[in-house]
This record gives C-alpha cells, structure tokens and sequence, in this order.
C-alpha cells in the first residue's frame, strides 16, 4: 500500500507540473498536427494513399511527440534537483517509475486522441469501428512507447545531447509496440473481416506486460546509479 501512496502522488505532482506548463504541452500538439499536415503534403493529392496509410501516419506522429514530451519530464527533475529530493525522503524507485510513466501516459493518450480528428480531416478517412476502440488502441499504444520512454529518458537525461541520445535509444526497442499499434489502428479505420484486431492487441498487451514489469525493476539502478 505504501508503494501505491507513494505512486499516486508521484503522479498528482507531474500531472500538476504538466497542467503549469501547458503552453509546452500546447506546442506538442501543434508539432503533433504539423507533422500529420506535412505527410499529407508528401504524399500529394492521392486520396486513397493518404486514406491506406492513415494509421501509420497517425502513430509516426505520436512517436515523434513522445521523445518530446517524455525528455521534459526529466529534464526539469534534473535541472532543478528534484529527483534527488523524491530520493532522499526515501522514495520507492519504483513509484517514481510508475508515477511518472502513468503521467506521461496520460499526456501522450490525451495528445492522440485530439489527433484523431485532424487524421480524419486531413486523410478523408472514417472510423467504422468506432471513436472508442480507436482511443482504446491509442491508450494502449502509448502504453507501449511510454514504459520503456520513461526509463530512457531518465537514463539520457544526465547526458549530453539527451535530445539525440533518447530517440537513438527509444525507437529501435518499440518497433514491436509500434508495428502492432499500427496494424490494429488500420483495422478500426479499415474494417477487420478476418477478425485479425485480437490477435495484434494480444502482442501489444504482452509487450506493455512485459516492459512495464522490466523498466519498473530496472529503474532504481537507473537513477541510484
């Protein structure tokens, strides 16, 4: 119970320093929305390109947004030494970890389901199963990019470069979570007759069973180091 106190105000205080500083946030989204606007424009006036690759767009932008939001979240804990604070109350590493990735998590669900409309404009593409399985997939897929997020970006935010250095680190471990967020978003805007969509929110539930466990663990050494 204690490691659960300890957790819910980890993530009351980072809710609440992402709340002070929505202007940041705001700039995510706008960056969030360009990103989705300068696909479109690569690819042209092709409609049904646009509409096929709708999901992959969508997520390519998430993960772009992520590395922004998750190297913030760091960063103002080591510039103003608040984490050795949370350390030395004694605060559980673990609580930290989880406190902080369910903040992001939020942030990063919150930030693509405001996407979704702008997908739907820009792409001329709809949604036959539904706003929320759709959003569903999102909280999930932001799952996926946060858990092992958070414990890099703790881990680059001490280095220089942390900018380069987190993305360099991130994308190559959420391929798994990224390709199945993909494959299940394109099924919700495409239509599943195959009733493929389990399967791919099986190994998508599996990767967040697995590395929110593992960072979890590893994330005293992390940060004690």
């Amino acid at each position: 119970m204690e490691l659960v106190y300890q957790c819910v105000n980890v993530l009351r205080k980072d809710l609440l320093q992402q709340w002070r500083a929505r202007a940041r946030l705001a700039a995510v989204g706008v960056f969030g929305l360009t990103t989705l606007l300068l696909f479109s424009f690569a690819n042209g006036p092709d409609t049904l390109m646009l509409r096929a690759n709708a999901a992959g767009y969508l997520w390519l932008a998430l993960l772009l947004c992520s590395t922004l939001s998750l190297a913030e979240s760091f960063r103002i804990e080591m510039q103003n030494g608040a984490l050795e604070g949370l350390l030395l109350l004694p605060t559980d590493p673990r609580a930290i970890y989880y406190g902080k990735a369910l903040a992001n998590l939020a942030v990063l669900t919150v930030l693509g389901v405001g996407l979704i409309p702008v997908m739907v404009g820009l792409y001329d593409t709809s949604i036959p199963g539904g706003v929320v399985p759709l959003a569903g997939v999102i909280a999930l897929g932001s799952a996926g990019l946060v858990a092992p997020g958070t414990l890099y970006s703790a881990l680059s935010a001490r280095a220089r470069g942390s900018d380069v250095l987190l993305p360099l680190l991130l994308f190559p471990l959420v391929v798994p979570a990224l390709l199945s967020s993909v494959k299940a978003t394109s099924l919700i805007l495409a239509g599943d007759p195959m009733h493929q969509l389990p399967s791919w929110l099986g190994l998508l539930a599996a990767f967040n069973v697995i590395y929110w466990s593992l960072c979890g663990l590893l994330f005293g050494r992390v940060v004690e180091d």
